[in-house]
């Protein structure tokens, strides 16, 4: 709910006012509701404070407990209230009024540097233990607020942003050039394998599920979660299996709701979203109040290109939701004539960082823009719902069949085939064949030419820079797959999506930062650890029943969302579609620019000209709608992002 900000002075010095001062003005770029700070002789806290929750208006931050004495400054708002009153004892008379930042101290008092771990939410804090002459912070377990920091011989300094740290003497702007190879290299939307690095040198992050603690002049990082082994549920039917998830996923969707102000939420036309936004109006209403729905949606002078089984404009799907669902004030965005171009330097200042999601940025800003108009102070998502509640696809469907033909249960087998082959439109003598090969892959692989997978997006690094850095052996080291393609078990691939660290970091920086410029929260309940947990722990054959794909979710949701919607396996919506359209009036400066690129020497040290020379010869002068997903359209506009910051860097 904050900007937050501290200094601890490690050799006895005292701490210099306009130090802190400095950091506090460089937050001022922000919209806020209070602003307070807390000194001693030894730190300096501040707080850049933005209120959302009811408890958070008019909360003192930082606050300072005289009693014990601790002193706290925290960006968080925790989920699991009910619980932790049972579980620290508070009074009834407190629960209405209490703050998230004072729960965070009574399980600091009662579980010390393990209290993260019983912390449901997100949050980013640090806490100034007096009596043990100790700083101690934790960021949540996937990274949904960031929290910065760097350190040298006379100081520690942290900050929710970046450029505020750079206002402190001895605290220069270097490029890290390692960081800066892994986001050239990695083809996925992931920055950086190192989750501990920065684009900058000496200024470091937080890595999500991780405290850190300062004593006697030295930090420590400390791993807190990890994903656990989940042990496999076994209920007495289908149904059970739907009642225990729609009632873990409702306590995950009404507790993020808790805000004094308006309620929003993404919606397209699809399953994750769509879930959310359904359990969310059935709990506002209790609450007597509506909730703001925002979709993007296409210009209105679009020409859809794309083939009959994607829907660039989702509003007949979307519709649909809300007509069945009720208590929806619906916002159709088509942000008529804007253009990702254009806001390329927006985000990279936005951002701090150079970043992946081009097509994406302008309706992510315009979509808080709106939001913020509306009053809105939570906006919900079901961004991460792929890996959790809506579980599934095509390769896992066979993979499921393929073991029901190598345990030779033929006739179950034949069933889910038969359903699976009407829901898709098509044949078992299709089918059979597909599931034969992954049921024997070895035998199978005797009669593939192609063994292995290419790179799915052409590398564009000078290779010269990436020999430098060492990053193919660093990414190596961190176990990361740059193939693009994953190569074994579904649910093995699905436990280290959520155990490796590298795949979070990457939307908790763009939400964070967004939400501090529009003064609102994006809470994702399919990222809630008990539903994570939950879905974790269903049998496999769930998300595979009855011939349909992410089969469970479907299942689960009957009569909540309308059968359109949760039946639906012709049409797939599908976003920026419309992104070299919008390009068309700055089409021939896109080109020119990236020409000029090619020429670059400085760029020429890092990116690999010719890459981008094919790229662009590829692409051709004239902007074609189908190019938006190519490799060489990515090549391109990573290669932009990437040189309008270094030029920028200063």
């Amino acid at each position: 709910m904050s900007a937050i900000t501290g200094i601890y002075q490690l050799n006895n010095a005292p701490i210099h006012l306009e130090h802190g001062n400095n950091l506090m003005k460089s937050l001022e770029q922000f919209p806020s509701d209070d602003i307070r700070t807390w000194r001693n002789e030894d730190v300096f806290f501040g707080c850049h404070a933005q209120w959302i929750t009811p408890e958070s208006v008019n909360e003192r931050l930082p606050f300072y407990d005289n009693e014990q004495k601790l002193a706290i400054t925290s960006d968080a708002i925790i989920d699991n209230r009910t619980e932790l009153f049972e579980r620290l004892q508070v009074k009834q008379s407190q629960k209405k009024t209490i703050t998230d930042s004072e729960l965070i101290l009574l399980a600091y008092l009662k579980w010390g540097k393990e209290s993260p771990k019983y912390l449901i939410g997100d949050f980013a804090y640090m806490i100034w233990d007096e009596r043990n002459q100790t700083l101690f912070g934790a960021r949540d377990f996937s990274g949904a607020r960031t929290l910065y920091y760097c350190k040298d011989h006379f100081s520690f300094a942290f900050c929710t942003i970046i450029d505020p740290l750079f206002k402190l003497p001895n605290f220069k702007k270097e490029l890290n050039e390692e960081w800066l190879a892994e986001f050239i290299v990695i083809p996925t939307i992931v920055e950086s394998a190192d989750v501990h690095n920065t684009v900058y040198k000496n200024i470091y992050q937080l890595p999500p599920a991780h405290t850190i603690t300062v004593v006697n002049g030295k930090s420590s990082l400390e791993r807190y979660w990890h994903l656990p082994p989940t042990a496999t549920l076994r209920l007495k039917s289908d149904e059970e299996y739907h009642e225990a998830f729609r009632e873990v996923f409702d306590l995950a969707v009404t507790e993020k709701l808790r805000t004094y102000g308006q309620v929003g939420a993404h919606l397209s036309g699809g399953l994750d979203s769509g879930s959310v936004v359904s359990f969310a109006t059935k709990a506002l209403q209790k609450e007597n109040k509506q909730l703001h729905t925002f979709s993007s949606i296409p210009e209105d002078n679009f020409n859809d290109w794309t083939p009959k089984y994607y829907a660039a404009d989702e509003r007949p799907f979307i519709k649909e939701t809300v007509r069945h669902v009720g208590n929806i004030s619906d916002h159709y965005l088509s942000f008529e004539g804007r253009s990702p171009l254009a806001d390329v330097d927006d985000f990279l200042a936005l951002m701090e960082m150079p970043y992946k999601f081009f097509e994406n940025a302008y309706w992510l800003k315009g979509i808080s823009e709106k939001a913020h108009n509306e009053g809105v102070k939570i906006v919900l998502n079901g961004a991460r719902g792929n890996h959790s509640i809506s579980w599934g696809s095509e390769r896992l469907n066979i993979e499921y069949y393929a073991s029901l033909l190598k345990k030779l249960k033929l006739i179950h087998l034949n069933q889910e085939l038969n359903v699976y082959c009407r829901n898709f439109r098509t044949g078992k003598r299709v089918m059979l064949p597909i599931v034969a090969r992954n049921a024997l892959p070895n035998f199978a692989q005797l009669f593939t030419k192609n063994k292995g997978f290419d790179y799915p997006i052409p590398s564009f690094i000078n290779p010269v820079f990436a020999q430098k850095t060492d990053v193919y052996n660093r990414l190596d080291r961190y176990d990361m797959d740059i193939s693009g393609s994953f190569r074994g078990d579904l649910n093995e691939y699905r436990r280290k999506h959520y155990d490796q660290l590298y795949y979070w970091n990457k939307s908790g920086t763009a939400t964070t930062k967004l939400s501090l410029r529009y003064s609102l929260w994006d809470r994702d309940p399919t990222n809630d650890l008990r539903v994570i947990r939950y879905c974790l722990s269903i049998p496999e054959e769930q998300y595979v029943k009855n011939g349909m794909e992410r089969s469970f979710l479907r299942s689960a949701t009957k009569d909540i969302l309308p059968d359109s919607i949760r039946l639906n396996h012709y049409v797939r919506g599908i976003q920026a579609a419309d992104t070299i359209h919008r390009m068309k009036s700055s089409w021939k400066a896109f080109m020119e620019e990236l020409h000029q690129l090619k020429n670059d020497s400085l760029m020429s040290e890092i990116l690999d000209v010719k890459a981008i020379g094919a790229a662009l010869s590829h692409i051709g002068d004239q902007p074609s709608p189908e190019h938006v997903w190519s490799n060489e359209f990515k090549i391109l506009t990573r290669s932009l992002i990437v040189s309008r910051f270094i030029k920028g860097f200063s």
